[in-house]
């Protein structure tokens, strides 16, 4: 006999893994659902462990996935009801999404941390790309404020190209960021103008920058908490940057003053 392949689109399997892709983690089970052979390589690589992995009927398993693991077999059309990108690839999976904590982040003391602070962001693509940067620049993780678009969106999952399973991203509210403040680390808060030249800022010793909110930036509250204010020069025509754009520029900069490994 053949492998059973899934056509209906109402088994608990399916709904689980569309559950997941829609981010309701109640009815997940609280797993985070991956699409692509590429998110596959990245979690193992990552140490993540595997569920339950989704294959089109005719495609094969890819060679990464473990022994043990359950495989389960659908039709094309069941495929893509339950994923998100329209020209999917064939694979899925079903994952435990690691847990971090502050600890996580600060390390012992907070020794000479490097951290990015998304306060609000709310652009899936940004928040993602931000996470890739801080892992490629040596940050030791990412806080998030209320309002901040989770990490394992999957618009944000795939934007950090794996970057997520292995950079600590953890929630915080405005008292937690005080007491990182209190710990040692400086809070610098990346503004539009105003602030001091990103290059002339001393980026050594224990800090984090906050990067805020698309469209408003920093509120009030998170402008007063801050210890320094920084400002990307831009001698072009420009408002301003994208998010993205200029928290990866200030991690840079970050990590070329702190030697770790980035070059001019």
């Amino acid at each position: 006999m053949g492998e059973l392949v899934i056509s209906s689109k109402a088994n608990v399997r399916v709904k689980q893994l569309r559950a997941a892709f829609g981010g309701q983690a109640r009815m997940s089970g609280g797993l985070v659902a991956i699409e692509g052979e590429h998110l596959l390589e990245e979690a193992m690589r990552s140490g993540i462990e595997l569920k339950t992995v989704f294959v089109t009927e005719w495609r094969g398993v890819p060679r990464v996935v473990p022994r043990g693991v359950e495989v389960v077999r659908v039709t094309e059309g069941v495929f893509r009801s339950a994923v998100e990108t329209p020209s999917p690839q064939g694979v899925a999976a079903l994952i435990a999404p690691p847990v971090f904590g502050l600890e996580d982040v600060m390390g012992t003391g907070g020794s000479a941390a490097l951290i990015l602070v998304a306060v609000g962001l709310q652009d899936p693509g940004n928040l993602g790309t931000l996470v890739r940067s801080a892992e490629a620049f040596g940050a030791a993780g990412v806080l998030t404020t209320p309002g901040t678009v989770s990490a394992w969106n999957q618009k944000a999952l795939r934007a950090s190209v794996g970057s997520v399973f292995r950079v600590p991203v953890v929630p915080v509210t405005a008292s937690e960021l005080r007491e990182v403040k209190a710990l040692g680390v400086r809070l610098i808060a990346a503004v539009g103008s105003d602030g001091e030249d990103a290059a002339g800022l001393d980026w050594r010793g224990a800090c984090a920058v906050m990067i805020g909110n698309e469209g408003a930036g920093l509120a009030a509250e998170w402008l007063e908490m801050s210890d320094a204010r920084v400002t990307i020069p831009c001698p072009g025509p420009v408002e301003s940057l994208n998010a993205a754009v200029a928290g990866s520029l200030l991690l840079y900069e970050a990590g070329r003053q702190r030697g770790d490994g980035v070059r001019s």
